[in-house]
Parts: C-alpha cells; sequence; structure tokens
C-alpha cells in the first residue's frame, strides 16, 4: 500500500508518530520517503539517532509548525499521504491557553488541508479523540471543529483525486501524558491520586492505533469519521493494576474533564456504519457517495437507531488482570506481571 509512495506525517515527533514510522519500516520497506514534519528538534534528533541516514535514507526532517500554511505546502511538495497527528492534546492546558489551542487544532487543521489540496496529496488521514465527541472542554471542541473540516474538505476537492478521513480513538496506553505512566512515576511514594472513583475510558493500545490507520488509507472513501471497538477500563483498575499496595486519593476531576467518555452519540447512530471490526460515521453532507452504496462497499451494516458509544456503558471492559498484562506489553517490559 505504501511501497513506492512518499507520506508525511504532522507531530511525527509524537507518541504515534515514532509508533507509525516503525510500522512503516516494518511492513513497507520500498517507502519512497518518510517526512517527519514536528517544531521539535530535540526528538527529532533523537529519531535520527535510532534511524541513522546510511540505514534509512528514505527518512527527512522538517522542522515546522502546522500553524505556517507556507511550510505546510512546501513540506507536502510531491507527496501521496499525510497523516495528520500534530496537536495541543492537554485538555487542563488547552483551558488555560484556548486561543493557542485553537490556532494549532484548527487553523493548522486548515493549513493541511490547504496544503494537501495545492500538492496534488491522494490520501489525508487525520487524528482525532473521544473528546471531540459531545466536547465539553476547549480540546475536545477544537479537535471536533478540524474533524468537521476534514470532512467537508473532500465537498472542495473539485476534480482532484483526493480523500480526507479521520481516526477516532480512545486514550493510548502508554503515550506521554496519560495515566498509567503517571500511575507508575508515584508508585513510589505510595499514593495515587484518583480525579474520581467512578471515572472510566476507553483504551487503545498504540499500535492498534497504528493499524487502525492504515486501514482507513486503505479503506477510506472520503469524509467518514473511523472509530474502533475497544474495551474500557475503570480509573480505578488501573491503580489496583499498577500499584495494589499504595492507598488512593481522590482529588476532584480536572477541569474540562468527563466522567466517561463518548464515541458515537445516539444523534450519530443516525449515519454510524457498523463495518465489523470498525465503526464509521459518515458524513452529514456529502456528494461522493450515498449511504447504500457505502453499505455495498464494504457490505456493512447500519448500527441501531439511537446507538451510542460510551466507555461507562461499554459491554467490553479490561481486568486488573488484563491491564497488568497490557502495561508489561504495551508500556514497561520491566513490570512484574
Amino acid at each position: 500500500m505504501l511501497n513506492g509512495k512518499s507520506v508525511l506525517i504532522t507531530g511525527g515527533t509524537g507518541s504515534f508518530g515514532k509508533k507509525f514510522i516503525e510500522t512503516i519500516l516494518d511492513r513497507y520497506p520500498d517507502v519512497k520517503k518518510i517526512i517527519i514534519y514536528s517544531r521539535d528538534e530535540l526528538k527529532q534528533f533523537e529519531i535520527k539517532q535510532k534511524y541513522p541516514h546510511a540505514q534509512y535514507p528514505q527518512l527527512r526532517f522538517f522542522i515546522g509548525d502546522v500553524r505556517d500554511k507556507d511550510r505546510m505546502i512546501q513540506a507536502c511538495e510531491n507527496v501521496d499521504v499525510v497523516i495528520h497527528a500534530a496537536a495541543i492534546k492537554q485538555v487542563d492546558t488547552a483551558e488555560y491557553n484556548p486561543t493557542e489551542c485553537i490556532r494549532t487544532n484548527v487553523d493548522g487543521a486548515e493549513n493541511v488541508i490547504q496544503a494537501a489540496l495545492s500538492c496534488g496529496v491522494k490520501d489525508v488521514v487525520a487524528l482525532s479523540t473521544d473528546k471531540a465527541c459531545a466536547p465539553v472542554n476547549l480540546y475536545g471542541a477544537t479537535k471536533l471543529a478540524s474533524d468537521k473540516l476534514f470532512t467537508a474538505a473532500n465537498n472542495i476537492k473539485g476534480s482532484k483525486d483526493i480523500r480526507f478521513s479521520v481516526v477516532r480513538y480512545g486514550n493510548v496506553m502508554g503515550s506521554r501524558g496519560s495515566v498509567i505512566p503517571f500511575f507508575l512515576s508515584k508508585k513510589e511514594e505510595g499514593v495515587l491520586p484518583i480525579t474520581h472513583e467512578e471515572m472510566t475510558r476507553f483504551n487503545i493500545s498504540l499500535q492498534d492505533g497504528v493499524n487502525m490507520v492504515m486501514y482507513a488509507l486503505e479503506h477510506h472513501l472520503g469524509g467518514e469519521i473511523f472509530i474502533p471497538k475497544i474495551p474500557s477500563y475503570k480509573i480505578l483498575d488501573i491503580a489496583k493494576a499498577v500499584a495494589p499496595e499504595c492507598e488512593t486519593k481522590v482529588v476532584g476531576i480536572r477541569p474540562g474533564e468527563k466522567l466517561h467518555e463518548e464515541m458515537i452519540t445516539d444523534t450519530d447512530s443516525l449515519n454510524t456504519i457498523d463495518l465489523g471490526r470498525y465503526y464509521t460515521i459518515l458524513p452529514s453532507v456529502s456528494f461522493m457517495y450515498k449511504e447504500e452504496d457505502y453499505l455495498n462497499h464494504h457490505s456493512a451494516e447500519k448500527v441501531p437507531f439511537g446507538f451510542n458509544y460510551n466507555s461507562g456503558t461499554n459491554t467490553e471492559w479490561e481486568t486488573v488482570k488484563s491491564l497488568r498484562e497490557l502495561i508489561k506489553e504495551h508500556v514497561d517490559a520491566g513490570f512484574e506481571v
């Protein structure tokens, strides 16, 4: 799928970007070029140490910001595939710095779209978040706006051969700033701070997130929001899995945080398709295909009327035991199960 093609990853030095690079090199050894686009020169330097140019001549490193449209256009020259992973992601940071979050997550999304349209890119997949579904915080609101920009971009492509789609998933196990590394860092103190005893979250591994993007690249028709079928976990079970010997202290929900996350609301269900491995939410306005055509193309079916997908009412759950095994596999190889 990607052999002989040039791929650009915005935010390419983040957790997703690094795993995506590793996966491409493993599965598509004849990829023409992988462009890592980010603002962080230190993280780019670290990736260069892992993948020296003599052995990985297909890697390119662009210092740049998605806020800079001209730089985005330069980076997209002769690119076939764009994966948009750059974002300001911390909920409390976004609440305190709303304008900066909007400039990166919304204005940056529009710059990626315009650059892709200008440069003849064929496939664009943008990363979203469960917080974009019925958002209650600024981060979620900016990602919802970003999702709408990418899905609607298919309506302005004209005769260009390009498809824009979105993937939306929950908390990535072990990613920077997430709860498991945080609890691991607090383990020696003997007390784990818990936001709320009833809190739940969706859970996905970094590799499964990458696999989902690969699936979207291979199967998207444009305008969809792909959503994985994944388990939930309870925050107290995470604490028990990481450090059963530690006490827990309830410190309260952070500004803009939900008790449970959603990825599909009952209103979204009107446009939601069950693909088997994944769900997709089709765009409410589209001139590319009819819903019936999409169903036939994927041999899929609609979800029931009123369906919703919520981490608190999910039918699949991680246990303390399964979480411990996942922590060892995906977060800390030295973790004792």
